[in-house]
């Protein structure tokens, strides 16, 4: 799949071996956050936290490499400012082992876990587009469903590293509504497509 188009100010696309370098560049040294290289929803625990940094980035580029798409970059100015992981819930193991996060019914449905946004982008609504793209990247792959996380804080302000699965006002603004809560703080919510 080429450029995902969608009314916005960024460019979006899928993560392929062609975006490798610019998905690398983006997460930096550090691999996003911890050497996740956001491998986090795919591994259990221990063999993320084995692996942590160079063995996760080979996981990553081993996914991309085998030609699944693991999720979406987006780009301003032609440069790499944002990614939004996405692929059908069956790829994130984690979930299914989360009794906060275990499935809501027997419905296929596609997830959006983790988002990364470069400092000097993020809190100008980059997080909204990215769902939007990742909307339309997953009904034209042929989800009927798409499914996220988010956070709901209960201050106004937290800190950034606490928002990686995203901000429910976030999905709600992008037309996503809550379909379940098993916690206070994090509700399941859910896009269906006609």
């Amino acid at each position: 799949m080429d450029q995902i188009k969608i009314r916005s100010k960024y460019n979006f696309f899928p993560v392929t071996n062609e975006r490798w370098k610019d998905f690398e560049v983006l997460f930096g040294k550090k691999g996003a956050c911890a050497g996740c290289w956001c491998m986090y929803w795919r591994l259990k625990q221990s063999v993320l936290d084995a692996q942590k940094g160079n063995g996760n980035k080979r996981a990553m580029k081993k996914i991309i490499g085998s030609g699944n798409i693991p999720g979406i970059l987006a780009y301003a100015d032609g440069e790499p400012i944002g990614w939004c992981s996405i692929a059908p819930r069956e790829e994130f193991s984690k979930l299914d082992n989360s009794r906060i996060l275990k499935p809501v019914d027997e419905k296929s449905v596609w997830s959006v876990v983790c988002f990364f946004i470069h400092k000097k982008h993020r809190n100008k609504g980059l997080s909204i587009a990215l769902l939007n793209a990742a909307k339309k990247f997953v009904k034209v792959s042929g989800g009927k469903i798409l499914e996220g996380y988010p956070i709901e804080p209960k201050k106004d302000k937290m800190p950034d590293v606490f928002a990686w699965t995203g901000i429910s006002a976030a999905f709600q603004s992008a037309g996503f509504k809550e379909v379940a809560r098993r916690s206070e703080t994090r509700p399941i919510m859910r896009f269906y497509f006609k």
